[in-house]
């Protein structure tokens, strides 16, 4: 009960649902997400540590970079939120201004900057 708990808490704050949302195409930067939320790195990097530690999102360095991407479900529970996320987020007109952001950055982006 005290992981689903966790999870749940993990999914409570607006921040980290829309740093989710723009990661279910696929792996970003730091550098991508703080660009496209328009967010202090330092907010954002606190954030997915949060998201990290709770198994929700898995990270790998490139560099000095960090990148992020939505982690494998360990359990039932966390892969049917994840699944959930998938299938209802991107309707979320929040969810989709977001992605039309992140696909202008991406588009505007020729090489990358940081990664």
């Amino acid at each position: 009960m005290k992981r689903a708990a966790q999870l749940f808490k993990a999914l409570s704050d607006e921040t980290r649902l829309r740093i989710l949302g723009l990661l279910l195409d696929g792996e970003l930067c730091v550098c991508d997400l703080v660009a496209v939320m328009e967010m202090p790195q330092s907010t954002v990097s606190r954030h997915l540590a949060y998201l990290r530690n709770n198994g929700l999102v898995s990270d790998s360095r490139h560099g000095v970079w960090m990148h992020y991407r939505l982690a494998d479900g360990n359990s039932g529970l966390q892969q049917d939120l994840l699944d959930m996320l998938r299938k209802n987020l991107k309707g979320q007109s929040g969810f989709q201004a977001d992605q039309k952001r992140l696909d202008t950055y991406m588009h505007r982006k020729q090489k990358p900057a940081c990664c």
